[in-house]
């Protein structure tokens, strides 16, 4: 009886355990020259595609930098001179973000920048989040715990917030990036993204 007891009392625990989603793709991008925009070409996964959104598309830069000696190989926005965005997309699965998923990306704003997640659903919407990584003075690993995010229907010509959305279902995201609604004002006034990791179950498509 004594471990029986115990069974049932960890049992929850465990199955609560084995929900918890793997890492469904890591990016951290080529370490190439420093190039504008950024291309396939610079995406180190052979399973994502890469895709540039909005009127400042053709200008989001693949950058890195000599000094520092540590100077990642990082996406760039300073030069943007409208509103952008940038979506990467599994070559052959979809993503459920709807249980105990999260995000994580190492990123270095400036000059007001909130870099924010987009999501794009199997229906064709698009979304962008609520909580967004703000500005700092040195890179910085920030985590996104999909399940407290409330989101807006993005405009992804224009790459603008449009309106609330209640309890969308995350249960098939086709595509999923990033992106501050602003355009880029040059060192001073920019988002910087270094890396990206997504925790979610693989979905077939």
């Amino acid at each position: 009886m004594k471990n029986l007891y115990l069974l049932l009392t960890i049992l929850p625990t465990l199955l609560s355990a084995q929900e918890r989603p793997g890492i469904f793709f890591r990016e951290e991008f080529k370490e190439t020259p420093a190039e504008i925009p950024v291309t396939q070409n610079h995406i180190a996964s052979p399973d994502l595609l890469i895709t540039l959104h909005g009127p400042g598309a053709d200008v989001i830069k693949k950058s890195h930098h000599d000094k520092p000696a540590d100077d990642p190989f990082y996406i760039w926005s300073g030069l943007c001179e409208g509103n952008w965005a940038v979506s990467l997309k599994h070559r052959s699965q979809n993503v459920d973000l709807s249980r105990a998923a999260k995000i994580r990306w190492r990123s270095k704003q400036s000059g007001y920048r909130q870099l924010r997640l987009i999501l794009k659903l199997s229906d064709g919407t698009w979304l962008v989040s609520d909580q967004y990584d703000g500005d700092s003075k040195d890179w910085r690993v920030y985590e996104f715990n999909i399940s407290d995010i409330r989101w807006m229907t993005l405009n992804i010509e224009t790459i603008l917030e449009m309106k609330p959305i209640e309890n969308p279902d995350l249960s098939n995201v086709v595509e999923l990036g990033w992106t501050d609604l602003m355009r880029g004002g040059g060192s001073d006034a920019s988002s910087r993204l270094d890396w990206i990791e997504v925790d979610g179950f693989s979905v077939a498509r």
